[in-house]
């Protein structure tokens, strides 16, 4: 039998001080992890639910060179917006702390020195992209270009947040800084390398052997994308000035990675709040008998995956995480959420536009969680759910036994009678109802968790209009006395089992119920005995009208059209005819097209072009089945200089164009009967 852990320790995504948060952040991090934590506090265990600001991304030197501000200005006005949206959605982290804390600079430092002297780095030279007009080396998030994954143009140095292929910025084809908006160039300059490739079987034998049933399919998928690919060594530190000064000799001018400063950020977090309860901080990142669980997006599980947990393992000191159940991404009206575009719903505005419906959103974004594929927002849905769910079936149930009860018994729990048949299903379904639900939030499981509320309240629902005690209260008023504390059973499982979820609305249900119980005494018999004086009645949920929802659609017609209207990117630097002489464009039939596999977005093709045929790799599969594109006549850059993708040496590019709904066209000769190989001139 597997022993229970003594304690948890429970992370939540650090997010970054560049920006206000979106609700694609609380559908796939931060609701999550709350729900996760409160359960467990319900159930009387140790928990640490730990947060903080990451506030030395490049992110933050971006928007401060933009908005001609210090990164410490930046930072410190969206940790306080970030701080507020947190508290009116309910997020009850035991501690959020700040990356740019002196407790986290030491405790990062530390790690950092602690693997120097261990040996665990390799320092050397490498070519770095360098802006020669703003006169710095370039880091990751400085630079921009197109993907040589999914040839999406907009990739970034570190990332391409299409595909989620994770990126060097010397990999990027036609990079720009985005500093100055000109070519870099690449010169010299030293960093510190975490070789990951000699961790690699570590990572296979806890991971891809240890966890292959217990983890998400997505997680664990990605994770052994990489393995398969081969892990290579990974660069630490970044010349910046924004950041924790790299404490080694020589590490002038340069900072500690935000990739390998950020999760520390949980360890220095978990310290601060240890500090402040006058406890040890060390069991709950040290102690075998710690549960350790990090709350993702699935843009971040190769940091949380691998480069942490090689890190953790390289001390020799920390546990590594039990889970890492990250979410996929979230969408808003079909559209991915973007916040350059302000295509996004930012909690900040919608706590003053809904300041009394947190748990709506809570409950919405749950019911419908990206949990094993990227899923969609629409308000429409947000609506119905608030509307046909937690208005006609949670807030009728809890209303009615409230009322009733106020109305026959002057608020009081009647004594009730025999129990018949249906009294007594209705109170066996109640106390089997826990088990269910720790079952589907200890497995992650939290979109079931949520319906399993609903199902609670319809419970609730079926009993009392089957019974009717509105009816029989003339005929048989002590049969309603048992009807009625059989529905306040019920209610008071409601509140507690429900809390998790929907943390505001079970505090007015405990206040109307006067009660406060845990979450196992919903197991008992009896959680309110007869005689026990209620609270006053009020509405958990109001209806929304079709008034408000239009509103926040015309809100974001607006972002829409503001955006359409802003000036165009500007076209590219002028390029002579010679430049432009040396690309060997020529016209193609593909002949053979397959997926290529683990990837969703590349597709493998032969290409006749005429005196031979390539193997071209194109980003193209979310568009096109290979069934649609063979005979397909196309053009390729046909002098492109070979590049590995996805283990597949790709000799060429096909030129395409996307349409105004964004899907990718074929640019190509719109005769059929044109022959391969031609030039394009």
């Amino acid at each position: 039998m597997i022993k229970p852990p003594k304690r948890y320790t429970v992370t939540a995504a650090l997010p970054y001080t560049n920006g206000p948060i979106h609700i694609g952040h609380l559908a796939g991090v931060y609701v999550p992890a709350d729900i996760y934590s409160r359960y467990l506090r319900l159930k009387g265990k140790d928990v640490a639910f730990i947060c903080g600001s990451d506030e030395h991304g490049v992110a933050i030197a971006i928007k401060a060179k933009k908005e001609g501000k210090t990164p410490q200005e930046v930072i410190d006005h969206y940790d306080q917006l970030i701080r507020k949206a947190f508290d009116g959605f309910g997020i009850s982290f035991d501690n959020y702390s700040r990356t740019s804390r002196k407790v986290h600079h030491d405790t990062a430092s530390a790690i950092f020195k602690q693997l120097e002297e261990q040996g665990q780095f390799t320092v050397k030279e490498t070519e770095q992209l360098y802006d020669p007009t703003a006169d710095a080396f370039l880091a990751d998030r400085f630079v921009t270009g197109t993907c040589p994954i999914c040839q999406n143009s907009e990739a970034y140095g570190d990332q391409c947040e299409s595909c989620g292929s994770s990126l060097n910025a010397t990999d990027l084809i036609d990079p720009k800084s985005t500093l100055s908006g000109s070519q870099p160039v690449l010169k010299q300059t030293k960093h510190w390398f975490l070789p990951l490739d000699k961790s690699e079987d570590f990572i296979k034998e806890w991971i891809l052997e240890g966890h292959k049933d217990d983890w998400k399919t997505n997680v664990y998928g990605q994770v052994k994308s990489w393995i398969d690919n081969g892990l290579q060594p990974r660069a630490v530190t970044r010349d910046l000035d924004w950041g924790i000064p790299v404490p080694s000799e020589g590490g002038a001018g340069k900072v500690l990675y935000v990739w390998f400063d950020a999760p520390i950020g949980y360890i220095s977090s978990t310290k601060e709040w240890a500090e402040k309860n006058k406890i040890d901080w060390e069991p709950y990142w040290k102690s075998e008998d710690t549960q350790l669980v990090h709350f993702i997006g699935k843009d971040n599980i190769v940091f949380h995956c691998i480069i942490f947990p090689i890190i953790l393992k390289n001390t020799g000191a920390f546990i590594l995480p039990e889970n890492v159940p990250a979410n996929e991404f979230l969408n808003l009206e079909g559209k991915k959420i973007s916040t350059s575009k302000n295509w996004a719903v930012w909690l900040h505005e919608y706590l003053t536009d809904f300041p009394d419906k947190q748990d709506v959103l809570r409950y919405v974004l749950t019911a419908n969680a990206p949990e094993t594929k990227d899923n969609d927002f629409t308000w429409k849905e947000f609506q119905t759910r608030n509307n046909s769910e937690l208005v006609a079936i949670l807030g009728n149930f809890i209303n009615r036994v409230v009322v009733l009860t106020d109305k026959y018994y002057e608020g009081a729990v009647p004594s009730p009678g025999p129990f018949n048949d249906k009294d007594r299903s209705a109170l066996d379904g109640l106390q089997a109802f826990p088990a269910i639900m720790e079952k589907e939030i200890e497995n992650y499981r939290f979109r079931s968790y949520s319906q399993e509320v609903i199902n609670l309240s319809r419970l609730g629902n079926k009993y009392l209009a089957e019974q009717e005690p509105w009816k029989l209260i003339k005929t048989d008023p002590e049969r309603v006395k048992t009807i009625l504390y059989t529905a306040l059973q019920i209610a008071a499982g409601l509140s507690i089992l429900s809390e998790p979820l929907l943390p505001f609305t079970a505090q007015k249900m405990k206040d109307m119920l006067q009660l406060n119980p845990l979450w196992d005494d919903v197991k008992e018999e009896e959680l309110l005995v007869p005689g026990h004086a209620l609270g006053t009645a009020q509405l958990l949920f109001q209806k929304i009208e079709d008034e408000e929802i239009n509103n926040q659609l015309d809100k974001l017609k607006k972002n829409l059209a503001n955006e359409e209207n802003e000036p165009k990117e500007p076209a590219k630097k002028m390029i002579s005819f010679e430049d432009f002489s040396q690309m060997d464009l020529r016209t193609g039939t593909i002949l053979q097209a397959e997926k290529i596999p683990k990837s969703k977005k590349l597709l493998l093709l032969k290409v006749d072009l005429g005196s031979e045929q390539r193997t071209i790799v194109s980003g193209i599969a979310n568009h096109y089945g290979p069934e649609e594109v063979i005979g397909k006549k196309v053009s390729v850059l046909a002098n492109l200089a070979p590049r590995n993708i996805f283990g597949v040496e790709s000799q060429g590019m096909l030129l395409m164009a996307e349409d105004q709904d964004g899907r990718l066209i074929f640019i190509a000769p719109e005769d059929s009967t044109t022959p391969s190989g031609l030039s394009i001139r």
